[in-house]
């Protein structure tokens, strides 16, 4: 494959059916209340943080894309509150006239059909090239490590850091970053908060949503906490700050 990568803002031409292709999201992940402060507002604000990816023999379809947003750092640069805080700490900047100084990785997506073929790779490289000529040392990422979902239960801490024999992280996703450069620096606990009522989380999921407690959702990092005496379900989900250092 002749991957061609380059700007939303270099070829708008895939500002329309940026969101068409074919991925693999669960709608739960779709509902975080802050994604539109970012997503809402990708193809007239950030199209110089969105990279756009297809193949030279079938031109005009998108292959992977990958989101980034600038925003500003503060005393705490890895903020507890993962992408939420990224997104909230970019728009923030922007309302304000604010100068971002420091750039995150929110979400690199391949085409279904594609997965498995080493693309995820190639976009981290790419993100990696771009924000260094945008002019940053740094590219940040609230990693959402993919098989994680397998193991609900298990702390985030305690998965985040688990390894291979050969001293790879065991998180296929995890290990990308890694292999690219990255280093796993800590968890952010609450990087993703998905509330909604029960009739939404059933809507969501197809699971009934009827009894208090635990919920394991398919694809979820850590069960959703449902409370029906007051109609409502939250996920709280963990993600891993890896940083990259760039040249």
């Amino acid at each position: 494959m002749a991957l061609r990568i380059t700007t939303l803002g270099e070829r708008p031409q895939f500002a329309s059916s940026l969101w068409d292709m074919d991925h693999t999201w669960h709608e739960f992940v779709l509902n975080d209340p802050f994604a539109d402060l970012f997503y809402g507002f990708v193809t007239t604000v950030y199209q110089d943080h969105v990279l756009v990816a297809d193949d030279s023999a079938e031109p005009g379809r998108l292959v992977a894309r990958a989101c980034m947003m600038p925003y500003v750092a503060g005393a705490d640069a890895l903020p507890d509150d993962g992408w939420d805080g990224v997104i909230r700490s970019g728009w923030r900047a922007r309302e304000r006239g604010l100068r971002p100084d420091a750039v995150s990785a929110l979400e690199i997506t391949v085409r279904r059909d594609l997965l498995g073929h080493g693309l995820s790779a190639l976009m981290v490289a790419a993100m990696r090239e771009h924000a260094a000529r945008l002019g940053h040392h740094e590219l940040v990422a609230p990693v959402r490590p993919n098989r994680k979902h397998l193991e609900p239960h298990t702390p985030m801490a305690e998965y985040a850091f688990r390894t291979r024999p050969d001293g790879l992280p065991h998180d296929p996703w995890l290990r990308v970053h890694v292999r690219a450069g990255g280093r796993i620096v800590k968890v952010a606990p609450r990087s993703m908060v998905v509330p909604g009522t029960l009739a939404e989380w059933r809507g969501w999921t197809g699971l009934p949503f009827d009894r208090p407690g635990p919920v394991e959702v398919p694809g979820a990092l850590t069960p959703v906490h449902c409370d029906p005496d007051h109609d409502h379900a939250v996920y709280v989900e963990p993600n891993v700050w890896v940083t990259h250092p760039l040249g």
